[in-house]
C-alpha cells in the first residue's frame, strides 16, 4: 500500500474522534469572546470618547511595536489562504463534509476573530496607514503560500503544532509590551488571542500524538522532514505595495527579533517543546529510517542553539509604508 493510502486510512481511522476533539479544544460561538468585547461600542453615546482614549494611549507605543502589531494582524488576515490549504489536505473532505472538514471550518471561525479585532483596533488608533496595510493583506492572500507540506496530513499537523505555538509566543509578548506601556485594553486583546493560539496548538499536537500511536515510523519521518526544511512562517511572502514578493518579510522578522517578540531562540525552544511533548525518545516500533530520524531530531535543538547565538539583527528600524514615523 502506498504512503498516501496509508495516511488516508489513518485519517479516516482518527476521524471518529474529531467531534470530541472539537468539544475539547474549541469553544461554542455562544460563549467565546468576540472582537466587539474589546472595542468601543459604536451604538454607545461614549463611542467617541472611547476612540479618543485608544488614540491617546497609542501615542505611547514605539515604531517597532506598531510594525510587529501590523505584521501580526496581516498574518491573521490571510486566513483564507490557510483554510483553503487545510481543506486540501489528504483526508479532509469538504465536499462530503466529513469530521476533518468540520474541524477546519470551526478552527477557521475561531481564528477569523483575531484579524478582525486587530484590524479594527489599528484603524481606530490613527497611527498606521490602513490603505497600505490593506494592500499588503490583499497581496499576501493573492500570492498564497507554500509551507512545504504538500497535501500530507502528517507534515501539515507538525506545521500547525509548531506554528500555533509560535503565534502564541508572538501575541503573548506583544500583550506584555502593551501592558508595560500602560495600554491595558490592547494587552488584554493580544493576551486573549494568544490563549486561542495555545488551545489550537494543544489540539494539533494531540492530532500528532494520535498518529504516532498508529503510524509511528512515518510520523517520525514527517517530523524530521519538516524540521530539516525548517518551518516557514505563514507570512513569508509578505510584501508592501509596489514591491516584489517576500521583500517585507525579512524586515518584519528582524523587527520582531529586535524587540524580542519572536526570536531565533524561540524557534529552537518550540522545537524542543514539541520533542518533549510527543516524547519521541520513548516511541517504540520504529523502522531503521525512523530511528535515524529520531536521532537527528533529538540532537537538533542543541545544533540549532549554536546557530541561533550567531544571528545578528540590524539595530536600525526599516521604514515600512504601513507605519509613518511622523504620525507617531
Amino acid at each position: 500500500m502506498s504512503l498516501k493510502n496509508v495516511r488516508l486510512e489513518v485519517m479516516q481511522f482518527l476521524e471518529k474522534d474529531v467531534d470530541s476533539l472539537i468539544q475539547k479544544y474549541l469553544i461554542p460561538v455562544e460563549t467565546i469572546w468576540q472582537p466587539s468585547d474589546f472595542l468601543p461600542n459604536s451604538e454607545s453615546d461614549t463611542f467617541f470618547e472611547e476612540v479618543k482614549e485608544i488614540r491617546e494611549l497609542s501615542k505611547e507605543l514605539p515604531y517597532d511595536f506598531w510594525v510587529v502589531l501590523v505584521g501580526d494582524m496581516i498574518t491573521e488576515e490571510a486566513l483564507p489562504t490557510y483554510e483553503s490549504w487545510l481543506m486540501d489536505v489528504e483526508g479532509v473532505n469538504q465536499v462530503e463534509r466529513n469530521g476533518w472538514s468540520k474541524w477546519v471550518r470551526h478552527w477557521t471561525a475561531e481564528e477569523n476573530r483575531h484579524g478582525d479585532v486587530l484590524n479594527k483596533y489599528l484603524y481606530l488608533s490613527g497611527r498606521v496607514n490602513m490603505r497600505e496595510i490593506e494592500r499588503t493583506t490583499q497581496h499576501l492572500i493573492a500570492d498564497g503560500f507554500d509551507i512545504g507540506t504538500d497535501r500530507d496530513p502528517y507534515k501539515n499537523f507538525v506545521y500547525t503544532s509548531f506554528q500555533e505555538l509560535a503565534t502564541y509566543v508572538s501575541h503573548n509578548r506583544v500583550a506584555k509590551l502593551a501592558k508595560d506601556k500602560g495600554n491595558k485594553q490592547l494587552s488584554k486583546m493580544c493576551k486573549i488571542i494568544s490563549g486561542d493560539e495555545m488551545r489550537h496548538h494543544h489540539a494539533y499536537s494531540e492530532f500528532v500524538e494520535r498518529i504516532f500511536a498508529v503510524d509511528p515510523s512515518q510520523m517520525m519521518l514527517a517530523f524530521q522532514y519538516m524540521m530539516k526544511q525548517k518551518i516557514t512562517m505563514p507570512a513569508h511572502f509578505l510584501r508592501e505595495s509596489g514591491d516584489k514578493i517576500s521583500t517585507a518579510f525579512e524586515e518584519f522578522s528582524n523587527t520582531a527579533q529586535r524587540i524580542g517578540v519572536y526570536t531565533s531562540l524561540d524557534y529552537v525552544e518550540i522545537l524542543d517543546k514539541l520533542i518533549k511533548r510527543w516524547e519521541i525518545d520513548k516511541i517504540t516500533g520504529l523502522n531503521e529510517d525512523a530511528e535515524k530520524a529520531r536521532d537527528y531530531l533529538m540532537k537538533l535543538p542543541t545544533r540549532m542553539l549554536r546557530l541561533a547565538d550567531r544571528v545578528k539583527i540590524p539595530e536600525n528600524s526599516y521604514q515600512f509604508k504601513w507605519v509613518e514615523p511622523a504620525k507617531l
